[in-house]
């Protein structure tokens, strides 16, 4: 065991802890949830460290040795080094300053050991002087979570792009598939399988460019603006050179915001791109849910299209299949919609010149982004991508369908456009039977729906 003292005095850590004393304090304050720091957000807090020891080398306030002890430290926590040592949990203090002070105490210990130190002589390099040096947790930890945002999001976007690309192949290979459209669960008017998979496509790819949008506003940082923007503590060019040493680091293009104290006060930044994950898991939900509709069956449901059997769907009825994937994507996406609730009391619930409740939002983000991630990723290469369509069910529900009425309205009217579908429906007869002769003649009915069939699949005459 060894002692390490702070402001509220002295504990006894493990021989083998490279954390320190502060972190020690929030290990055993707060034993919630049992989950551990994102890695992201670990590697994020990790390049702020060596981005500001690097910065405060070139301007002359840190000496090399010691900077560079740093940043060795800090290069093998991101070679994967050390990964154990990063144990406060996810829901802690405020602002997220016992992870703060875990990377800064890891660090600092790391880098005593390298200039040939024990761990916790903090008087030659320290956790808070000179790890912490020019920061705050209120400038560091925002800007951790705008990194690890930003690292994730390109593995997100991924996953929908690759959802959009399945949809839009199905959607290839079905536009030839005539069909019943439908509305409030009723028949509606005709369309194609194709064009009900490409409206699913052009929905994913809608949300995904409003949640890129969204992204933008997370390369502005706060970073150099310490405790409350004003960039107490730091030396003069500060604030720029190390946003520029982030930049160069992450090979992001970051800028400092425009209004320190802004991003300090307010987290809407993260507040608009959960929003965006939020839409995003609200329209996969609602497309999972139409699928899901969509095959039911196959006997006694629209068994319009069948989904690939991925496994036993019953441990009492033999045979059945279920749609597993789709109905996993749809859980996680009620958990998103249901984590985005609780960033928005988060967000509004700052106070002042500082919003402590960071560690919640930082924690909802990226698990949605995770889960967004692989659920899709899941649900496109063991679901979408292998659909297949029951071309005799749709084409039947086509024909039989009251709904053609509706393209006789303009040779017979809507009244009798009514009276016709009412007849269909009654008699269960198709259109064309109840239509000629009694209300058009072959040769008009035949020009009706061929122009329907035409227009529906895209063709010219």
């Amino acid at each position: 065991m060894r002692q390490e003292r702070d402001s509220l005095g002295v504990m006894e850590l493990p021989d083998e802890a490279l954390y320190g004393i502060q972190t020690a304090r929030a290990k055993a304050n707060f034993p919630i949830s049992q989950l551990g720091p994102d890695p992201l957000l670990v590697d994020a807090m990790v390049r702020i460290k060596k981005a500001a020891a690097l910065t405060h080398m070139k301007l002359g306030v840190l000496a090399k040795d010691k900077g560079q002890a740093i940043v060795k430290a800090a290069d093998e926590v991101l070679a994967g080094r050390h990964r154990d040592q990063f144990v406060v949990d996810v829901f802690q203090a405020g602002a997220g300053t016992s992870h703060n002070m875990n990377a800064n105490e890891v660090l600092a210990n790391r880098a005593l050991e390298l200039l040939g130190h024990q761990r916790g002589e903090y008087d030659t390099l320290s956790p808070n002087d000179h790890v912490n040096m020019s920061q705050s947790t209120n400038d560091a930890f925002p800007t951790a979570i705008r990194l690890a945002c930003l690292d994730l999001h390109p593995t997100l976007e991924a996953a929908v792009k690759g959802a959009v690309a399945a949809l839009e192949d199905r959607a290839q290979a079905f536009s030839d598939i005539l069909k019943s459209g439908r509305t409030h669960l009723q028949d509606a008017v005709p369309m194609t399988l194709g064009q009900e998979f490409g409206g699913w496509a052009a929905t994913l790819k809608r949300a995904l460019g409003q949640l890129q949008e969204a992204r933008s506003s997370l390369l502005e940082l706060n970073l150099g603006g310490t405790a409350i923007g004003s960039g107490l503590n730091t030396p003069p060019g500060y604030r720029e050179a190390v946003v520029k040493a982030l930049a160069e680091l992450t090979e992001l293009p970051l800028q400092p915001a425009d209004n320190a104290f802004q991003i300090t006060q307010s987290l809407l930044d993260f507040g608009r791109y959960m929003a965006g994950l939020k839409s995003l898991a609200i329209e996969v939900s609602k497309v999972c849910s139409d699928l899901r509709l969509l095959s039911s069956g196959p006997t006694t449901g629209l068994h319009e299209i069948t989904l690939p059997a991925v496994q036993p769907g019953s441990s009492i009825m033999p045979g059945k299949i279920n749609p597993s994937m789709l109905e996993m994507m749809n859980m996680v996406c009620f958990e998103v919609i249901g984590q985005e609730t609780a960033v928005s009391f988060a967000v509004e619930a700052g106070q002042l010149e500082l919003n402590v409740m960071m560690p919640l939002v930082a924690y909802a983000m990226l698990f949605s982004m995770r889960i967004l991630s692989s659920g899709l990723t899941a649900v496109t290469e063991r679901c979408l991508a292998g659909i297949e369509a029951n071309r005799e069910v749709c084409h039947h529900y086509f024909e039989t369908s009251n709904a053609l009425a509706t393209a006789l309205t303009p040779q017979i009217g809507y009244l009798k456009a009514a009276e016709l579908a009412k007849k269909v429906l009654a008699s269960g007869r198709t259109i064309r039977q109840v239509a000629v002769p009694d209300y058009v003649d072959e040769a008009t009915y035949e020009k009706v729906f061929q122009a329907v069939v035409i227009d529906l699949l895209g063709k010219t005459e």
